[in-house]
Order: C-alpha cells, then sequence, then structure tokens
C-alpha cells in the first residue's frame, strides 16, 4: 500500500479527536444530541485548523445509520463512505475553482432533489469568500430556505469577503489558531503510535514553525521524518528549517547589551557559516527580547521552554528596560525592512547595528564599539570606580614580575574588588557573576572569591571562563581562580551598585522637593511630583 501523509493518516474522525477548537464542538454536540440543528453554518478560521474536518465530522454525523448524533458509529457504510471520501450526499465543492454564476446554478439545480443514500444531503462548501457578486445572489434564496434535507456548511479563511447578507443567513462558528503546546502535543502523541524516536527540541520547533496551523504541523513533522531518516531531533529540524539555535541568539544579545559593534558582526559572521534564515533569526532575537522584559516587568515568570531561564534572568538585570524596548521596536520594523535589503545578511545586519546607533548614550556609557557598561537595572555590574591619580615613580608600589605593568587610573588589588571588577571591563554574564562576588583571599597564585548564594545560577556557559581570563589579564597568566558558594559579610559590588542608585534616586527626589520653581508650582498651581519621573542624572 502507498504512503499516507500524515495529515491524512490522522485527520480527525470524530468530534472528541479535534484538537483545540472546544467551543465548536461543544456547541455542534449539544445541537445534535437536543435536535437544534440550523440549515447553514459558517466555518471560519486560519488555514490548517479544521474547517473542512469538522464539516465532514458534522455530515458524517447527521448521515449515520444509527441515528443523528454527535458520537457516529465509524463502521456502517455512510460513516465509512464519508471517511473514504466517497459519500454520494456529501458534495465537496471548491469557491475558488467555481467562481462563475452558472456554475453555482448548476450546483443549486439539484438542491430540491432528496438524498440519495443518507438522511440529509450536505453542500460543503470550501473558500466561499472566492464566489463572485453574482454566484453570492444566486447563492441566497437558496440559503435562507433550502429544502428540510439540506444543510449547507461554508468554510472561509477571509470572512470580511463574505456579504453580510450571506452572514446574517448562517450560524458562524470561529476556529481558533492552535497554541504552540497544542500543536507540540498532538505531534508527540502522532509520534509515540508511529513509534518514531524525537526529542522535545524538535516538537517544540516544529510548533512554532507552524504557526498555529495543525496541517501545517503535521507536514512539517513529515519532512522532519524524512530529513531526519526515521527520527525527529532538535539539530536536524532547526537545520531543516533554517533557524538558529539558543546560543546564537544569546551571542547577538549579549554583543548589544554591552555595546560591542565587533563583537556583534562577528557573532554574525559565525553564523553565516550555518547558512540561517535570516529573517527567522531576527525573530529568534525579538522571541529573546520578549521573554527578557517580561522577566523584567513580572518578576518570578517562568521563560518559555525553549529559553535558559539564568540567562533570560541575567540579560533582564543587566539591560535598562527602555534600551531592550528599543531592541523590540528596532527589530520588529527591520522585519518589514527585510526583504527589501540587497542581502539578507547585509538587512540582517544592519538592523542589529540600528539597535546600537539609536541606543541612548549618556555619560557613563562608551562609544559603541568599545566595551561598555549599561547604566540602569544592573543589579550585577560594579560601580565603576573614580580615576586615581598617577603617582611618582618613587612612590609606586613594585609590580609582581609575573603581573603586567598597571596604567593610571586601573586597579590590580584584588582585595579592592569593586574597583578590580570595573577594571576587567567585562560584559555580559560574567561581569554579573564578578558583581556578585566578594573577595576571599590572594596568595600570588590562587584567587579565592565567595559567591553570593542567590548568585550562583550566573555559572552558566562562558561566564565563568571570561572571568578567568579577565582575572589573567589583570593578575597574569599564573593566576588561578576559585570560586566557592558562601555568603560574605561583605557588600557584593551588585549590593553596592543598588544601594548606590537608591541613594542617588533619594537625593534626586529630596533636591527636587525643595527646589523652589517645584514648590512655587506647588503652592501656586497645585501640582504634584510623580514618583516615577524623578531619575538621577548619570554622574559624568
Amino acid at each position: 500500500m502507498s504512503y499516507q501523509v500524515l495529515a491524512r493518516k490522522w485527520r480527525p474522525r470524530l468530534f472528541n479527536q479535534l484538537v483545540g477548537q472546544e467551543h465548536v464542538v461543544k456547541a455542534l454536540s449539544n445541537a445534535l444530541d437536543n435536535d437544534r440543528l440550523h440549515h447553514a453554518y459558517l466555518f471560519t478560521g486560519t488555514r490548517g485548523v479544521g474547517k473542512t474536518t469538522l464539516a465532514r465530522i458534522l455530515a458524517k454525523s447527521l448521515n449515520c445509520e444509527r441515528g443523528v448524533s454527535s458520537t457516529p458509529c465509524g463502521v456502517c457504510n455512510s460513516c465509512r463512505e464519508v471517511d473514504e471520501g466517497r459519500f454520494v450526499d456529501l458534495l465537496e465543492v471548491d469557491a475558488a475553482s467555481r467562481t462563475k454564476v452558472d456554475q453555482t446554478r448548476e450546483l443549486l439545480e439539484n438542491v430540491p432533489f432528496a438524498p440519495v443514500r443518507g438522511r440529509y444531503k450536505v453542500y460543503l462548501i470550501d473558500e466561499v469568500h472566492m464566489f463572485s457578486a453574482s454566484s453570492f445572489n444566486a447563492l441566497l434564496k437558496t440559503l435562507e430556505e433550502p429544502p428540510p434535507h439540506v444543510k449547507f456548511v461554508l468554510a472561509t479563511t477571509d470572512p470580511q469577503k463574505v456579504p453580510v447578507t450571506v452572514l446574517s443567513r448562517c450560524l458562524q462558528f470561529n476556529l481558533k489558531r492552535l497554541t504552540n503546546e497544542q500543536i507540540s502535543g498532538q505531534l508527540q502523541k502522532i509520534l509515540k503510535q508511529e513509534q518514531i524516536a524525537h526529542d522535545a527540541e524538535a516538537l517544540t520547533l516544529l510548533a512554532r514553525g507552524a504557526d498555529g496551523s495543525m496541517r501545517d504541523g503535521l507536514s512539517l513533522l513529515d519532512q522532519a521524518i524524512a530529513f531526519g531518516g526515521g527520527e525527529v531531533k532538535g539539530a536536524e529540524v532547526r537545520e531543516m528549517l533554517g533557524t538558529i539555535g539558543g546560543e546564537w541568539s544569546y551571542a547577538l544579545l549579549d554583543a548589544l547589551a554591552a555595546s560591542e559593534a565587533a563583537q556583534l558582526l562577528q557573532a554574525v559572521a559565525s553564523m553565516a557559516e550555518l547558512a540561517p534564515d535570516y529573517a527567522t533569526a531576527l525573530q529568534d532575537l525579538l522571541q529573546l527580547l520578549h521573554q527578557v522584559a517580561l522577566c523584567q516587568l513580572v518578576p518570578g515568570v517562568a521563560p518559555a521552554e525553549l529559553f535558559d531561564a539564568a540567562r533570560v534572568s541575567g540579560f533582564a538585570e543587566q539591560i535598562p528596560q527602555e534600551d531592550l524596548q528599543l531592541f523590540y521596536q528596532i527589530g520588529l520594523k527591520g522585519q518589514e525592512e527585510l526583504p527589501l535589503a540587497p542581502t539578507p545578511r547585509s538587512g540582517f545586519e544592519m538592523v542589529l547595528l540600528r539597535m546600537l546607533a539609536f541606543r541612548p548614550v549618556s555619560g557613563s556609557r562608551d562609544k559603541v564599539g568599545v566595551s561598555a557598561k549599561p547604566q540602569g537595572k544592573t543589579a550585577a555590574a560594579a560601580p565603576r570606580p573614580k580615576v586615581v591619580q598617577a603617582q611618582p615613580k618613587a612612590a609606586r608600589p613594585q609590580a609582581s614580575t609575573a603581573a603586567p605593568a598597571a596604567a593610571a587610573g586601573e586597579c590590580r588589588d584584588p582585595s579592592r574588588w569593586g574597583e578590580f571588577v570595573a577594571t576587567m571591563r567585562l560584559g555580559g554574564i560574567a561581569s554579573q557573576l564578578a558583581g556578585n562576588c566578594t573577595f576571599g583571599s590572594w596568595d600570588g597564585t590562587q584567587l579565592t572569591l565567595k559567591l553570593d548564594p542567590v548568585g550562583q545560577q550566573l555559572r552558566v556557559g562562558q561566564s565563568e571562563k571570561r572571568l578567568q581570563e579577565g582575572v589573567k589579564r589583570l593578575l597574569g597568566e599564573q593566576a588561578r581562580l576559585v570560586i566557592v558558594v558562601e555568603a560574605s559579610e561583605q557588600e557584593t559590588p551588585a549590593k553596592a551598585s543598588v544601594r548606590q542608585q537608591n541613594e542617588r534616586q533619594q537625593d534626586a527626589r529630596a533636591a527636587m522637593q525643595n527646589d523652589p520653581f517645584v514648590r512655587e508650582m506647588e503652592e501656586h498651581f497645585d501640582a504634584q511630583l510623580v514618583n516615577g519621573s524623578i531619575r538621577p542624572v548619570d554622574p559624568k
């Protein structure tokens, strides 16, 4: 027997097998069981959500030899003929290929005649919005007062194009787009029944690619099985769909957070070796920005399945909210402009560079392309130390022969941990990891740090390795880093940064309250200070 595609093999044959359309199933089931049937139904919704399938199940329920009910037997001749697409009293019409009024009149000529086999004659008109105005006019009278043995089921993806006169004669049901969870759950069920090896990442990617359509999800699943040689794995599905891995999205956002244009372009160059779909890559970055924004505004919210909670939380603390919203807005607009770019890669790079070019630059931020520490809601970033004046040569301490010579304004004493972290000029999660540590000990070869237990989730990816490299740059290649998770009585740079920010906020509010002009406005115009509108000016 020839192979049958999954979308046809697993087409629902009963109402309770339909996924995600409970509101329609409940209404139709009650109507069938209580004999309150309408003469015309209109099913609307995007492609692949079950419009035609619902119509066929309804036709089977109306013509089952055991009687009209919401649970057709599925084994009688009428039920089997409907399932096999050869039931003579179910007339399926594609409106896109029968737009002329003469064809519509020819179709309606047989309406008065009784059904051949079944109890009802069911007319299923798919994509009914493609009918011409004359065809709709020919349909109106019959649609309003059909014979008792005829039921009309109309289906469309664009109900706005259906005349109001037709809409008013039909009982309308809007089928919902399926969620990613509903699609991935159904795909998992099918793969288990088919005994095909798979993983959760692959199902999540296929559900996202289906974009709310179960039929599209099943078609992608068929393609993934063929592409993976009988298996459905995340890596193969990513390659098939042209999507990039989560690590690339993290790398791009890490470079954006640090305002490192060179690092950003290097990440794009590395991605280019995988020949990605840049439109999909931009969508992945936007989804990551969305998860970070949720984490900022709704503390404790769990990110979606494909995202690392620790990294999302780290970005939420590192990137100011206004910058994050700007990145998202520019990326969203960039999706429209990407097809107009000379090449997809150049368009993608310009969207990313635009995020840096239009990012607000305060006095405490460096120029784009130089390692910078964003200010704002930065729980893990160390405060920038004050520049120390260079001492005369005679007063300078002798540097270790193994460590590089200290430049003016740099701190190479790890016991002064806050200034030491600022001198390393780390970015991303490595900066947050350093900001949640305090100095433990330094014996000339081993630097021991105490990591606040609340920050132990920051030891992910390359963060600890990058911190180790930063330590070696300042203390010499012989330096070895050891991090122990232990509460410390010392204040971490992250807590110091939050405390200083709060103090500056309080000072700014006090200064506004005591300002003569503000007090005069309050006195004469009954004005009030809005707390959220007062922000301290970043120090120069």
